[in-house]
């Protein structure tokens, strides 16, 4: 009688495991909670950004690659365009101070961010003013597919951003428009994988896209200031 109640109380605790909590229940609003206070948490991380959409002509932030680390550090390369064509830009952030070296250049020297179209890189996941907010900042949030990438299971999430938001981390030719957001979350580890925005980010008139894709959550990332020329 006791390994009958035994088993059948088993039964019906993984029953119970099967149709209620975990990541398959979340609401939409709960798991970009839940990815915030993940990349929140998270030392450091390393980022890729593209986009489509930008002129021929013009200033505009195309791209770039590296790696942030808190409380206020970054480095990489962003690809710029500017004058007609693009140029890549080795750029080193820390704790408020930006440092690139451009081509053509020996070495870095200290610049205003605002010159290569971007804010501090160094501060893509402040809690307050980088990335992360866009997750709770996400107006009415749904959730969509599920599919995986490189074997991870993630759940995209849409919803809107004010473009005033997006304008002060990223860009934006009129940020009284709002702009479409696509979260891509690991469902078991709560990681932001991926977040597409799509928005007046090059013309006012026009829609363009910046594709945002982290990983390497918690990387043992140290990063200096250089010397300067």
């Amino acid at each position: 009688m006791r390994l009958r109640t035994t088993a059948a109380l088993l039964l019906t605790a993984l029953v119970l495991a099967g149709c209620g909590g975990g990541s398959s229940d979340e609401s939409a609003g709960d798991l970009l909670a839940r990815a915030k206070t993940t990349l929140d948490d998270a030392a450091s991380v390393h980022f890729v950004l593209t986009s489509d959409g930008a002129p021929a002509g013009g200033n505009a932030l195309l791209g770039g690659e590296g790696d942030i680390a808190r409380p206020a550090s970054f480095s990489g390369t962003l690809q710029v365009q500017a004058f007609g064509s693009s140029i890549d830009a080795e750029v080193i952030s820390v704790d408020g101070t930006v440092y690139a070296q451009l081509p053509l250049t020996t070495g870095y020297s200290v610049v205003d961010p605002a010159t290569l179209g971007v804010g501090d890189p160094g501060a893509l996941i402040d809690p307050d003013t980088g990335i992360s907010q866009l997750l709770t900042a996400a107006q009415s949030p749904e959730l969509g597919d599920e599919s995986r990438v490189d074997g991870e299971v993630v759940r995209e999430v849409t919803g809107t951003l004010p473009g005033d938001l997006v304008a002060d981390l990223l860009t934006s030719e009129d940020p009284a428009q709002d702009v479409t957001a696509v979260f891509s979350v690991a469902t078991d580890s709560g990681e932001l994988r991926q977040v597409e925005l799509t928005g007046p980010f090059f013309s006012a008139d026009d829609t363009g896209s910046y594709t945002i894709v982290l990983s390497d959550f918690g990387a043992d990332v140290s990063i200096t200031a250089p010397p300067t020329s």
